[in-house]
Order: C-alpha cells, then structure tokens, then sequence
C-alpha cells in the first residue's frame, strides 16, 4: 500500500482497530509508515490512560455498586443575568464506558455535543428540570436550583436508589444523597449530568439569541460580558432576564 493509503487508513481506523493496524504495519520499513505506526502506539498510549482517568471517576458508583439504580445530578446556569437554571439527572448502566466524561467546563462545546449524543444513546435513564428566570427571581437562585433538580429526578424513567449530586443536598427528595464537591471531575455520573445540563442549556440560549440578537445570547450564554451589559444599557431587560441579577448594571427603562 502506498503511504498516503496507510495514512486515510490510521485516519478512519476506531480505537478497537489500533492494535491490529500496529502488528500490520509495524515491520514496513518505510520511515513514513513507521512514523504512522508510532502515531498509532501513541493513540493506544493515550486511550490507556484515559482509562485508567475513567476508572478513577468510578469510584463513587463503585462504592454504592448495590444499589441498582446510581443517579448523577448537575445543574447548568446559576450565574449567568439571564436564562434558565437548567438542572440534570442522568442514571448510567454499571458497566458503561463513556471515554472522556469530565466536568462540562473542561471540554470544548464540540467534545460536549459528541458526549451529549453518547450519553443520550447509552444511558439507562435521563431527566431534565428547569426553573425560569421570574421563578428565580420569585424564589432565588439557590432554590430554584434545587427546584430543577428535582424536576429533573422526578422526569426520571427509572426511581433511583442514590443521588450523587454536585456538593449540595436537595431537600424534598426521599431517596439517599451523597454530595460531592467538584463531583462533575470526580464521578462519571455527575459528570455525564453536567454534560447533558451545559449542552440543553446552551442549545437554548442559541435559539433565544434568533430571538433577541441584539444581547449575543450564542455568545455569552447569558453571562456578563461586556457586549451583554452594553446591551442592557442600550435595549433594557429582554423578558428573559433576571431582574435580581441585574440591579447593580446600567439598564436602560
């Protein structure tokens, strides 16, 4: 084969097909092949210890491996001025294997889309709650929050046995709870559950910013960026916003 063929080759190749392109090329001499073959050792290199990456995030579900149903929980959007509290609960098969589950803020918007379709495609059950911004202004972030959170339980296709939640405790929930602080690095189902909160939420600010181009929702996802406050003083408040997040900005009446 010609060494642009074995190139294309090591391009369409999946992760299983690595160790099979290795022992068909590994005694070619050719200095570009070897160089592919090499690219091919570093791949598996790297997929082994993503694993051994995974397998530390599944201490937490390891530990309650009795229970039959481990639900992971995590919310998207307590900070931003506008939009909703969107709140994840996402229950995974125990012996799921999902390579490079982390904390939604660790991973690019485009890695995030490709583990939201995967873990929507594998997961046993999902649920999503939102709470809105007058909800949130009604009844503050926090509880609005936890309003969400326990929507999205409630959405569940499956009754959980045990919550592993984001550093907080929900009230109004019967089921046990185990908080984590930074539990979206720590576990792959609280991980799995800020990837599908991060992605929903996003998808939604993009839709209200067709709406409403003038604050750059696409852009700033309702956060405080410049272009944002510039807007408010220049539009006023959008009916998406939350009026208690936005006090201390100029606002235009």
């Amino acid at each position: 084969m010609k060494i642009g063929e074995i190139r294309e080759l090591l391009q369409a190749a999946e992760d299983q097909m690595l160790p099979d392109f290795i022992a068909r090329f590994e005694r070619d001499e050719r200095s570009g092949v070897q160089q592919l073959v090499q690219r091919a050792q570093k791949r598996l290199e790297a997929l082994a210890k993503e694993r051994e990456r995974l397998k530390v995030m599944h201490r937490y579900e390891e530990q309650y491996k009795d229970c039959q149903a481990i639900c992971g929980i995590d919310e998207a959007g307590r900070g931003p001025l506008a939009g909703p509290v969107v709140a994840a609960a996402v229950i995974l098969p125990k012996d799921c294997e999902i390579l490079y589950l982390n904390d939604s803020k660790q991973l690019s918007a485009k890695k995030r889309d490709l583990l939201y379709d995967e873990i929507m495609e594998k997961a046993v059950a999902v649920g999503v709650g939102y709470a809105t911004p007058q909800r949130i202004d009604e009844i503050n972030i926090l509880q609005a929050t936890y309003e969400a959170m326990r929507q999205a339980v409630n959405k569940l296709s499956v009754c959980p046995d045990i919550l592993l939640n984001d550093a907080v405790r929900i009230p109004g929930l019967p089921m046990q709870q185990v908080p984590i602080v930074k539990g979206d690095a720590k576990s792959v189902s609280i991980a799995a559950a800020s990837i599908i909160a991060k992605v929903t939420r996003d998808r939604l600010m993009m839709e209200y910013d067709k709406a409403m181009p003038q604050y750059h929702f696409a852009a700033n996802k309702g956060y405080g960026s410049a272009e944002h406050i510039e807007a408010l003083a220049a539009y006023g408040a959008s009916p998406i916003h939350r009026r208690s997040f936005i006090t201390h900005f100029k606002v235009k009446e």
